[in-house]
């Protein structure tokens, strides 16, 4: 459902410069949350830390016996199933790591204005689901078929527009099996949780979180490009707002760092003691496997070679990387930068476009190496 309420076309908003974050933009930063970063010593992140947004309500499913997944548009045969139809298939399980295209667009400059995440929207999860190519062929798929639109249960208003949540993948991707697709119905072994999309959710490996489709209730085979606004209007990449710009898909690589030591309550920034200090993080990257992870502990002046683990075939996840600091008393500003196959590293000068997607700025942690314990 679609439905024009004001002119679609105004641009997303630019803050002021000395504008600081708005009762709206705090209102969403309430209920949606981001990953603590020392939760990322899990290989596998638990429900409740994953990184969640939701743009609209989280539907209220009490009892799925109800819930219905179609796949209808250009198929031979139509399909109806209930979620314990699709339980009761052969499974696939594999182990994603997902982050939201938003990530790090509070500290841009100047800052566009919707949900202010810092660098804490993204979690690993492993996904239990039938492959969305499976239900394709059961289906039979035209081969006149350009896009696959997938149809959320969230409802809501974005920019003026009336719209269920719905996204499109182009049809080599539906139908791929690297990445193969998932219509996922479990999380880390349990049903997805209420946030994470029950009964049902798309997962796409190694794509932004736009297309991880949660509350799925229908798939839709079309001969025709999808304009939608989420594929359209909302997640292209623009520096102005009269460009077509150029449509988020796969995840840019990042590394992050755990935060070592402890850290000041409000700032954040870290303290830690003199000697070796093991530092460790995770790196990602959506468009080519993660090569290497370089830290620098003097604000990106210069680098160390970090130790990388293996990916022990999981492809689609994060790895751990560590490195051995030498720490000395002082201010210090610790950094990693994530390099994938494809020859892409983080950048380490602001990248910029309107809506703040895909911005992958090497992370900048504040440390104090105190010369003597620091006591609350």
């Amino acid at each position: 459902m679609r439905r024009r309420l004001a002119d679609v076309s105004a641009p997303a908003r630019l803050a002021a410069d000395d504008e600081g974050l708005g009762r709206d933009e705090l209102a969403l930063a309430t209920r949606n949350h981001g990953l603590p970063l020392e939760a990322m010593r899990h290989d596998i992140t638990p429900p409740g830390l994953h990184y969640v947004l939701t743009h609209y309500d989280i539907p209220y499913v009490p009892d799925d016996t109800d819930w219905r997944l179609t796949v209808d548009g250009r198929v031979r045969r139509a399909l109806s199933l209930s979620p314990e139809e699709l339980r009761g298939r052969p499974a696939v399980t594999t182990r994603v790591t997902m982050e939201c295209a938003g990530n790090g667009r509070a500290l841009l400059t100047p800052r566009p204005v919707s949900q202010p995440w810092l660098v804490e929207a993204v979690g690993t999860a492993e996904w239990t689901g039938v492959p969305l190519r499976l239900l394709l062929a059961e289906a039979g798929v035209d081969p006149e078929a350009v896009d696959v639109v997938c149809t959320g249960a969230d409802h809501g208003v974005e920019r003026g527009v009336e719209q269920d949540y719905q996204r499109a993948l182009p049809i080599d991707v539906a139908t791929g099996q690297d990445p193969q697709v998932l219509v996922a119905h479990t999380m880390n072994g349990a049903p997805l949780p209420p946030q994470h999309g029950s009964p049902l959710r798309l997962v796409v490996p190694g794509w932004y979180g736009m297309a991880q489709v949660k509350w799925l209730r229908q798939i839709t085979v079309a001969d025709t490009r999808f304009t939608g606004f989420q594929q359209s209007v909302a997640y292209r990449i623009r520096q102005e707002p009269w460009e077509e710009g150029v449509p988020v898909t796969r995840i840019a690589p990042r590394a992050l760092l755990v935060p070592p030591g402890f850290p000041d309550f409000m700032s954040r920034a870290r303290v830690v003691a003199p000697g070796r200090v093991p530092l460790q993080g995770r790196a990602w990257s959506g468009g080519a496997p993660v090569t290497a992870v370089q830290v620098s502990t003097d604000g990106g002046t210069t680098w160390h070679q970090a130790d990388l683990e293996p990916g022990r075939g999981h492809r689609w996840a994060w790895r751990r990387w560590s490195w051995n600091w030498p720490a000395v008393p002082g201010e210090h500003v610790l950094s990693a930068r994530a390099h994938d196959a494809a020859g892409h590293a983080q950048p380490l000068e602001q990248p910029w476009n309107r809506g703040g997607f895909a911005n992958n700025l090497v992370q900048r942690v504040p440390v104090l190496c105190a010369e003597r314990p620091v006591h609350g």
